[in-house]
């Protein structure tokens, strides 16, 4: 029976950091998304954004955010060195460390969505300072009211792997910055029309993309928690089916509409339907058939269109999409959620909606107007028509293509 219980402990753990792994994946995936969405002039900076936000995260998380998240959770103690710490509630059954690698590349995941709402525009500092804020201090507290065991897990509120936790809470506080940041130069004009602003690398946003909803396998999948048993091991192979179905969903729904309002089957409206899709079922992809979860992807890449429509009627520039992405296909997972779980109420939905997206917004708002005063946010205008590259970087992405 030792044995059965060792073996399983060593399947668990392993499937854990696996699917850690996978997640991981998707920071290059984030990266060459971004990277192919924006102006060849702006791609170092982009890429140069990423990578500290993703070693920004691993930092901050371990140093404080986990804690903060998972009372009685710290990993380093002042002699530095690095304890155990008890998985789910207690009930010991994977690796305490597996448990924290895993959650670290959620919070980056949630720091990536930020980077491409305000591209193009944000200097690199600025960035990288709400980083810190973000990733050890805003991120964890509201995670904690779910998935560290409080109020909102008390209320019913229910996200298996993260439309809200996660994928919201990014574009709540991208949101925020992209308000205060204000759009690119010439995207809006004077008349009332919006000079579309193309990406440079379609090729590479695509390459993201998939990558992306490779990586998705492992954001949902491992939130099943376990894998050593027949029960636990069919929920995740549910968890798979649903996700890829509805990723699939979202970007046919999403071209369908492309093809209807623009009379053009735009590839980036396919990008985005395809993670619009993810994003709608990351908040419950175990409890729900394939045809719901079919439903619910077409319906995350119907949505997805139209908010990218009216954000840029409101004249919020967003680069890559983002916050109509994460955001508003975010608050679509949660709702949706109601479709196919039990376990959900439309009060305890409402409920982490509202708060997580309520204290986001207002807590990111507040830091980012604090470095806004403190050393600005925003590039130059002559810089920025430079290009970031030039001005935040120094080195060009494409230094081929320059004169």
């Amino acid at each position: 029976m030792e044995d059965l219980i060792q073996l399983a402990y060593a399947v668990d753990t392993f499937y854990f950091l696996v699917m850690g792994a996978m997640v991981m994946f998707m920071a290059p995936g984030f990266a060459m998304l971004e990277a192919g969405m924006v102006r060849s002039k702006n791609t170092s900076g982009i890429l140069v954004k990423n990578i500290g936000l993703f070693s920004i995260a691993c930092i901050m998380y371990i140093v404080i955010g986990y804690d903060l998240m998972y009372a009685g959770g710290m990993l380093l103690t002042p002699d530095n060195t690095v304890e155990d710490v008890l998985a789910s509630g207690g009930d010991v059954y994977y690796s305490g460390k597996s448990d924290f690698f895993f959650q670290v590349v959620f919070v980056a995941t949630a720091m990536s969505i930020i980077s491409g709402a305000v591209a193009e525009r944000m200097k690199v500092w600025a960035f990288l300072l709400f980083a810190v804020v973000m990733t050890g201090v805003i991120y964890p507290i509201q995670g904690s009211w779910s998935w560290g065991g409080g109020f909102l897990s008390d209320a019913g509120f229910v996200d298996f792997a993260g439309s809200g936790i996660v994928h919201m809470c990014g574009a709540a506080a991208a949101l925020a910055g992209v308000l205060l940041l204000g759009p690119r130069s010439g995207k809006y004009n004077d008349d009332g029309t919006i000079t579309p602003i193309p990406g440079c690398n379609m090729p590479l946003a695509t390459l993201g993309m998939f990558i992306l909803w490779f990586g998705w396998f492992g954001f949902n999948g491992g939130s099943e928690l376990k894998l050593s048993n027949v029960d636990e091991a069919n929920a995740v192979a549910q968890v798979f089916v649903n996700t890829n179905m509805a990723a699939a969903c979202g970007a046919v729904a999403a071209l369908i509409m492309s093809q209807i309002m623009f009379g053009k089957a735009d590839i980036t409206m396919a990008l985005n339907g395809a993670l619009a899709g993810l994003v709608s079922i990351t908040a419950e992809p175990l409890s729900g058939t394939h045809a719901e979860s079919m439903l619910i992807g077409a319906i995350g890449g119907i949505i997805v269109v139209l908010s990218l429509v009216a954000l840029d009627k409101i004249k919020i520039d967003d680069p890559v999409g983002a916050i109509s992405v994460h955001g508003t296909c975010g608050i679509w997972g949660l709702l949706a959620v109601l479709i196919t779980s039990d376990d959900a109420t439309l009060t305890g939905q409402l409920t982490g909606l509202g708060a997580i997206f309520g204290f986001t917004f207002v807590a990111s708002l507040i830091v980012w107007f604090i470095i806004k005063m403190i050393m600005g946010i925003r590039v130059s205008e002559e810089e920025e028509l430079a290009g970031l590259d030039s001005s935040e970087v120094g080195i060009s992405a494409y230094p081929e293509f320059d004169n």
